[in-house]
């Protein structure tokens, strides 16, 4: 999941694809989630920061991986402040563990091969 390049601002579209969602969650979750807070242009177009990714990130893992209700997010949002350091260790951890069978199976090949 959540193969984004690094940029200043994403589109709406280009987010949800990210997450494999409706770009209908993902304005969902803003009206729902105080944390989101996407910049708008004119036309109304949604374009979130880096920072909105990583929230969003959290939100999608509470809701979509943990089961939680949209209230049940929002307190674990509100209450615990080191959520986010929690839900950023956990990405970089599985970030690691992917890494890791990739390399092991590379490794496997080789060793089926000589």
């Amino acid at each position: 999941m959540l193969e984004l390049p690094e940029k200043l601002y994403y589109p709406i579209g280009e987010v949800a694809k990210a997450f494999e969602v409706n770009t209908s969650l993902i304005r969902f979750w803003e009206g729902e989630f105080e944390i989101l807070k996407p910049k708008k242009n004119k036309k109304g177009d949604r374009f979130f920061t880096p920072e909105d990714i990583k929230n969003l990130r959290l939100i999608y893992h509470l809701v979509k991986e943990k089961g939680y209700t949209i209230n049940g997010a929002n307190d674990v949002i509100n209450n615990q402040k080191d959520i986010v350091k929690q839900a950023d260790i956990l990405l970089r951890l599985e970030s690691i563990k992917n890494k890791l069978l990739e390399l092991k199976s590379t490794l496997d090949d080789k060793e089926r091969f000589e």
